[in-house]
């Protein structure tokens, strides 16, 4: 006679927040805020006329809503010739910096390397010490790189702090995986490239993110490099921009010409930084998954 096993299902009882959980949500939705609140000032601002940003009401929500802002950037050609340029420079400088800092990575983790921690403390050294701004133009002045876009990606290609992430994570993987493509007849490339950048992209997607937002959102080189207007990438435009606001104001009251460049606003100043933001964040959902587990990875081991 089979017998019938009843299961008794007891209800979970609901897990309770105490007071530290309480508190510390509310000082994460206070950095929430903090981040957050200046963005959507901008983008108020942006869509607000200036007449209402002038009598200082525009603060979370736009003020006599309108999108002449946007429509001066979008009949601005220089602005999407700055923005492909910048996109540009951006990729290039990416794929460039991640290829040299794996094929210095990985070779600081083969144990074989003589003079591995020379050439780590050689590598460190750099962040700490450098030569300072002035030998720097110098040197990219003698290398004939004025105005042309490679003095705004050549310098700074290899970031020391990235190499000694990818570093860790490489230092991470089980070496036996190194010494079985050995036994196998693999090369040191074909360990590279078919057991260590497989198991690495979570880490290749973070620090390709480090790259590509700080190229992206970097002005000072092509402010000390570049004078032509026609190689001027998207940061450096806002940035000059917004500078030269107040002389832009008076040219405008008496009486210039409506495009970009004598037209500025502090709506127009927003919606230039929305135009500049908006690229980056796009790009930026892609690779979030990754950007947790690449850091935290990369942190194993020293």
């Amino acid at each position: 006679m089979e017998k019938t096993m009843v299961k008794t299902i007891i209800p979970k009882k609901k897990r309770r927040l105490g007071a530290a959980q309480y508190v510390l949500i509310a000082v994460m939705l206070i950095f929430v805020l903090i981040c957050t609140l200046p963005f959507i000032n901008v983008i108020a601002v942006s869509l607000s006329s200036k007449s209402a940003i002038l009598r200082g009401e525009v603060s979370f929500w736009p003020v006599e809503f309108n999108t002449k802002a946007y429509e001066v950037i979008f009949r601005d050609a220089s602005m999407f010739r700055s923005l492909f340029f910048t996109i540009e420079i951006t990729v290039i400088y990416t794929v460039l910096a991640m290829a040299l800092t794996i094929l210095m990575a990985y070779p600081l983790t083969v144990k074989r390397l003589k003079g591995r921690k020379f050439f780590m403390f050689f590598a460190v050294f750099t962040m700490y010490f450098s030569g300072g701004t002035i030998p720097i133009y110098l040197n990219i002045k003698d290398l004939g790189l004025l105005n042309n876009m490679w003095a705004l990606i050549l310098p700074g290609l290899v970031s020391t702090f990235n190499v000694i992430i990818l570093k860790n994570f490489f230092s991470s993987l089980p070496y036996e995986l190194n010494e079985a493509a050995y036994i196998d007849g693999a090369n040191d490339f074909q360990v590279l490239l078919m057991i260590y950048l497989p198991l690495s992209f979570s880490s290749m997607a973070t620090l390709s993110l480090f790259y590509a937002v700080g190229k992206w959102n970097s002005f000072s080189d092509a402010l000390y490099y570049i004078t032509s207007r026609d190689l001027q990438p998207l940061q450096l435009k806002l940035y000059n921009l917004i500078k030269g606001n107040q002389a832009v104001e008076v040219a405008v009251q008496e009486g210039s010409s409506n495009d970009l460049s004598a037209s500025v606003s502090e709506s127009i100043e927003s919606a230039c930084i929305i135009f500049a933001t908006l690229p980056i964040l796009v790009v930026y959902p892609f690779v979030q998954r990754y950007f947790v587990q690449g850091v935290t990875m990369g942190a194993v081991k020293g």
